[in-house]
């Protein structure tokens, strides 16, 4: 997805663009005044020109010097609307070059070739129409002034000169519109750039920063150019000036020696501080010319648990393979057994064996039934459950389907409306799982089980609950660490896989299955539920 920066409005950039383009505009306008005052006031320009009409040549220069000042003064303070500033100043522009050609001799083409600057300028800070109009203008007064010298016989005139000057106008302004509105795109669009590239360090800066991976940039020197939060508290928060990599960490400091000497060498794990954990740092050469080291710094016990993860991911697909091909010779193995017990000739000792034959058939076609639900487990649907009245249902199910009498498993349901969210065909899973493993090893000698499934709400946060309870002689400190662990199994005839599947499908609706020892003795399993939204 790519991110869009906040744009700057196209309005303002180009006031503050045409602002810029104004003022060296009033610039230009004072050096040509002045430039035409030299020609008027001085002797190197009188020997250029001849002052046909003194009087008027030296009144326009004054006035048009004193307007050329008023106008960048106004251009630097005044508020006045920056179109209209340029109007005027065009306007004062058009008359004075017309009213110097007519007052000055020998200097008129010169005059005529300054007020092309004026109108391109104007052209590239007005609106087209208006800057055409005013190139007319000067074309208009050019062929006017000709026009009036050739009637009256005032002196020399060119047609062809006149010609060109109104074209060279004309085109100018055209010309120059295109090229200031090109400019302004141009600028607009790398304004917008700068702010989008601006936007996007910022944020590639936040994620550096808050990666659970340490990272740091260190230069040839060993000095640290960079370094986010996370590589900050694995160096045991160090004082932000220090910058030298060998006073901050040692031993990182020697892995990075010994990497420039060797880059292939494996990474292993490294204590940066007693305090901290380990770390495995990874290394890679930044392409610039300073000689730039960026070094990851994962946890690693991250590493270790990803390392086990992608082991289990692969043990899975890899035992459900297996778990295909033994399932088609144990079906036949099984159904001999069947065909074989129905035999009245045979005998009794043979009888037991062929008894378990069966059983152990029966337990490795479950071991097999548990590995394949591993690998293809669907993705859960979570639903708005009643909890009070899904285990009713529930309970009458489970018993049909395991032949138990209708008090063989206790019941302690609030009678309150317990809502959650969950699986509904996910939970029937989990809740079978745990209920088989209560009855199977919730026994204390050879008395029945004693089994309860309890449905509450948390007293304090008033979280759904269910707990599934025996009376058996419970697990060991030791083994409740890993009973969630795939493959692990207290008891022999277990897989090891329905308790480590159980928590994976309570994790899938965001449920939390955790195991705690009964105060009376025995086997707690709580399924901590999710409750629905409730829009207010």
């Amino acid at each position: 997805m790519r991110l869009s920066p906040t744009r700057r409005t196209p309005g303002r950039f180009d006031r503050d663009a045409q602002q810029r383009e104004l003022y060296f505009f009033t610039l230009y306008r004072c050096f040509q005044a002045a430039l035409i005052a030299l020609v008027v006031f001085s002797p190197v320009g009188l020997s250029l020109a001849r002052l046909v009409q003194p009087v008027l040549a030296q009144v326009v220069c004054l006035t048009y010097l004193v307007l050329s000042a008023v106008f960048l003064l106004i251009a630097t303070r005044s508020r006045l609307k920056l179109t209209h500033q340029v109007l005027l100043g065009l306007g004062v522009d058009i008359l004075a070059a017309l009213l110097m050609r007519a007052a000055l001799e020998g200097v008129d083409l010169g005059i005529a070739l300054l007020l092309i600057v004026n109108v391109g300028a104007g052209a590239l800070l007005l609106p087209f129409r208006w800057g055409f109009l005013f190139a007319t203008l000067a074309a208009v007064g050019v062929v006017f002034e000709y026009l009036v010298t050739a009637v009256l016989g005032l002196g020399e005139t060119r047609a062809s000169e006149t010609a060109m000057l109104a074209v060279t106008y004309m085109a100018v302004a055209a010309l120059c519109n295109i090229l200031g509105r090109s400019l302004r795109e141009s600028a607009l669009l790398a304004a917008e750039r700068g702010a989008e590239a601006a936007s996007l360090a910022q944020i590639n800066d936040l994620i550096i920063r808050r990666l659970r991976s340490g990272v740091i940039v260190v230069d040839a020197a060993h000095r640290v150019r960079l370094a986010n939060e996370t590589a900050w508290h694995l160096l045991g928060e160090p004082n932000p000036s220090e910058k030298r990599l060998e006073v901050l960490c040692p031993a990182l400091s020697r892995h990075i020696t010994s990497w420039r000497v060797d880059p292939q060498q494996e990474p292993q794990a490294l204590q940066l501080r007693s305090d901290r954990p380990d770390v495995v740092p990874r290394i890679a050469r930044l392409g610039t010319s300073e000689d730039l080291l960026l070094v990851f710094l994962d946890d690693s016990e991250l590493v270790s648990r990803r390392a086990e993860q992608l082991t289990l991911s692969t043990l899975g697909r890899l035992s459900a393979g297996i778990a295909h091909e033994v399932r088609n010779p144990l079906g036949a193995i099984s159904h001999a057994a069947q065909l074989l017990e129905e035999s009245e000739a045979l005998p009794d000792g043979d009888r037991q064996l062929l008894q378990i034959i069966v059983t152990q058939s029966q337990r490795v076609n479950g071991i097999i039934n548990n590995v394949l639900a591993l690998s293809r487990r669907e993705a859960s649907r979570p639903e708005v459950l009643e909890i009070c009245e899904w285990l009713e249902d529930f309970l009458g199910t489970f018993c049909r389907e395991h032949f138990l009498e209708a008090g063989a498993i206790e019941t302690d349901i609030e009678q309150r409306p317990i809502t959650a969210i969950f699986d509904g065909q996910q939970l029937h899973q989990v809740l079978t799982a745990l209920l088989g493993n209560a009855l199977r090893h919730g026994r204390r000698g050879s008395a029945p089980a004693e089994v309860r499934l309890r449905a509450r709400l948390d007293d304090d946060q008033a979280t759904p609950l269910i707990e599934v309870t025996d009376r058996g002689p419970g697990i060991r400190p030791e083994q409740a660490e890993r009973i969630f662990e795939p493959f692990f199994t207290t008891h022999d005839m277990g897989s090891g896989l329905g308790l480590y599947i159980a928590r994976q499908i309570c994790e899938a609706n965001q449920a939390v299955l955790e195991y705690r020892p009964a105060p009376e003795g025995g086997s707690c399993f709580r399924i901590v539920l999710s409750r629905p939204l409730r829009i207010v």
